[in-house]
């Protein structure tokens, strides 16, 4: 049997890149079959908008609000602290953050497939 425990305090949150304000917390080095990273998005931040061909995934909101655009053409949802939003497999989304307060977002994916995605023109 083998497990990690992971505290929020003792995250190392690494920054996403120069142009990019997001920073992610890596947890998969911890998984097999699966893939998952806590990210930080301060307000504005936004992901690029994309259609995932190889996970599923669950994004679960530790604090602040999340706002996806979900979907083609996109719908708007606002996902409070405490939400989670799973998502098929193929389906267009676009990550960001619309509020005033820091994003924080658990971010789960299975299986632990990458570089199987699609990238789109983002939502304004």
């Amino acid at each position: 049997m083998g497990y990690t425990v992971f505290q929020a305090a003792e995250l190392q949150f690494v920054p996403r890149g120069d142009e990019d304000p997001r920073s992610l917390a890596g947890l998969s080095d911890a998984l097999e079959h699966s893939r998952a990273n806590v990210w930080r998005y301060p307000p504005g931040a936004r992901g690029r908008r994309h259609r995932d061909l190889g996970q599923e995934e669950v994004f679960v909101v530790l604090d602040g609000a999340l706002t996806v655009d979900l979907g083609d053409p996109p719908e708007r949802r606002e996902i409070p602290r405490g939400g989670v939003l799973v998502v098929e497999r193929g389906t267009i989304l676009q990550l960001r953050n619309a509020g005033s307060d820091e994003l924080v977002l658990f971010i789960y994916g299975a299986p632990p497939e990458t570089g199987k995605s699609e990238f789109f023109e983002p939502v304004p």
